[in-house]
């Protein structure tokens, strides 16, 4: 899909790989590019008008564990405005083992709430146009952190949701595709806790593997975007943007 001219939200585009490719976004000219985000960052947002002053950036905040009906009506504000939008990104994610249930909540819960909810304006059963969905996971959604399995776990959970809504698309018209960045330079790694205090330098340990840059990641983003493959698994991996085989899906043959 080619993001000139297009209408985009992006759920949690201010954080560390989320402003990177908000960045890399507009200077590919979309229309609009509106920003979902828990906090606030009008410098950030300054930066990314500066950038290319054709582009409409917005930004409304969002918590992605409050209720599915406050989510449908701030996007019912946001297609009043809008009027059509062409992809939705989930990004938000939180990476911290002691917090269970709110881990859940903003990893999986989050994202499924904000999918449900687009879905009321873009489902063809409904006379919808359709739409796509770019759903941030990580490759420890197909290959685990041990030592932190409830982030593992929701990640898995996420690359799982997404691959359902792919083999779906032919019923609702929106289509869906899942990008599993590898261990990227973020606030998100510096520091962390592990599920029980198994391994208590965790994040430590990580910092010891080959990372890449937000940027490489972002960049790489982009390229996904516009390759637009209906239930691809995007592994975003030290500068390099490969296509996943995660596993051999069942035709229930409902």
């Amino acid at each position: 899909m080619a993001i000139a001219n297009k209408n985009i939200i992006f759920v949690a585009g201010l954080g560390g790989i989320g402003l990177d490719t908000s960045r890399e976004i507009v200077k590919s000219g979309p229309k609009n590019l509106v920003i979902l985000d828990r906090i606030e960052n009008p410098a950030a947002i300054a930066e990314l008008k500066a950038i290319n002053p054709k582009v409409t950036v917005t930004f409304y905040p969002y918590d992605v564990t409050v209720p599915l009906a406050e989510t449908k009506k701030l996007l019912t504000t946001v297609f009043a405005q809008l009027k059509t939008v062409d992809l939705l990104i989930n990004g938000a994610g939180i990476l911290d083992d002691h917090q269970i249930e709110r881990t859940i909540a903003v990893n999986f819960t989050g994202l499924v709430n904000t999918t449900t909810a687009i879905l009321e304006f873009w489902d063809k059963r409904k006379g919808g146009p359709g739409g796509v969905i770019a759903n941030i996971c990580s490759v420890t959604g197909f290959n685990a952190i041990y030592q932190v399995p409830v982030y593992s776990a929701s990640k898995a959970a996420v690359v799982s949701f997404t691959s359902s809504l792919a083999k779906l698309a032919a019923i609702t018209g929106v289509t869906a595709y899942s990008i599993n960045p590898g261990i990227t330079k973020t606030t998100l790694v510096h520091k962390f806790n592990s599920w029980l205090d198994v391994e208590p330098r965790v994040a430590e340990l990580l910092d010891e593997h080959p990372t890449q840059t937000t940027l490489q990641c972002a960049q790489n983003f982009v390229k996904a975007i516009e390759a637009n493959q209906n239930g691809a698994i995007w592994k975003l991996d030290l500068g390099r943007l490969d296509p996943v085989n995660w596993t051999k899906h069942w035709d229930s043959g409902i």
